[in-house]
């Protein structure tokens, strides 16, 4: 991992536990064991550190998704990659989900919209799956469905109460049953 991405990890996991405005460019500085000013060699503020961190998860979660959706066969197979791509992102960056539900309007405006362009991809590339799925379902209908899974699907940072493993189980089968999908047999390829 590099010095600048261990940086945001570590933002992430401050900021997620004491909000945007609760953590101190000094603070992120001993906690990466750097000092404060040390950090704008990285970055050219704490606002910048929060939008590169937004807006790269963003994408991230978008072009993984496009190559869940790529990689399947069909829709449904689709869905079922995105749900498990979706999952195991959201077991695994919990403090992002914290710093991305809590601190958005901190983000700064251009940075606000980036992200907002990149979520409306990333939930019209569900939008469209499950409108492969469902024969006459309206997009509107379609967004609304893929908002209401990745609310279940977010809401690890409070409801991991499992190990990884199992909780995934639980939270991929769930998302599937709500998306009115058949769950395979076993974790598909890639997971």
């Amino acid at each position: 991992m590099s010095r600048r991405a261990q940086i945001l990890a570590t933002a992430a996991e401050l900021f997620a536990a004491r909000g945007f405005h609760g953590v101190s460019v000094a603070d992120l500085g001993a906690a990466c064991g750097i000092s404060g000013p040390a950090l704008y060699k990285h970055f050219p503020s704490k606002d910048a550190m929060l939008a590169e961190m937004l807006v790269s998860i963003s994408e991230e979660l978008l072009v993984v998704g496009r190559q869940r959706v790529a990689e399947a066969g069909d829709p449904e197979g689709a869905l079922v990659g995105l749900v498990d791509w979706h999952v195991s992102f959201a077991l695994g960056r919990r403090a992002l989900i914290v710093v991305q539900d809590r601190d958005w309007e901190s983000l700064p405006a251009d940075a606000r919209e980036r992200v907002r362009a990149l979520q409306r991809a990333y939930v019209d590339l569900w939008a469209d799956q499950l409108r492969g799925v469902h024969d006459g379902l309206g997009t509107e209908r379609a967004r609304a469905m893929a908002h209401a899974t990745f609310g279940l699907l977010n809401s690890t940072p409070h409801s991991g109460l499992l190990p990884d493993e199992p909780m995934h189980e639980l939270l991929a089968g769930m998302a599937l049953a709500a998306l009115g999908v058949r769950a395979p047999v076993g974790r598909p390829s890639g997971a």
